[in-house]
């Protein structure tokens, strides 16, 4: 399964907005399927951006994680990703290059244009 910078945002943003910040339910996106917000959830706890649980069973097809709330550099990548013109504008710049970027790259990114934007 490719990654999907996409549903990596919207679950983040989706967490963030739990009103007690821990996540009590799984989230559902429109459009993903349960294997690939699990995925999804896994690569955000492995990258350090959430913490969760593994639940996944030997019938699953791929990793199945439940994410339970946001890290600080969950957060962080929340404000830099949230604003949809600065994220439009990060994702043209990253599709540009072959290959693909990391998360990482993606945040710094995101970093960027919001510096461009301020004038820093």
């Amino acid at each position: 399964m490719k990654r999907d910078f996409e549903l990596i945002r919207k679950l983040i943003l989706a967490v963030e907005s739990a009103p007690t910040g821990y996540v009590q339910d799984e989230i559902e996106i429109d459009g993903h399927s349960k294997d690939q917000i699990g995925y999804h959830a896994y690569l955000l706890v492995d990258a350090g951006l959430a913490k969760g649980l593994d639940v996944t069973t030997i019938v699953d097809t791929s990793p199945i994680w439940r994410i339970l709330h946001l890290t600080s550099a969950g957060h962080d990548f929340a404000d830099a990703a949230r604003d949809e013109s600065t994220w439009q504008k990060a994702t043209g710049i990253v599709k540009d290059k072959a290959g693909g970027v990391t998360l990482d790259v993606m945040k710094q990114v995101l970093i960027s244009v919001i510096k461009n934007t301020l004038g820093l």
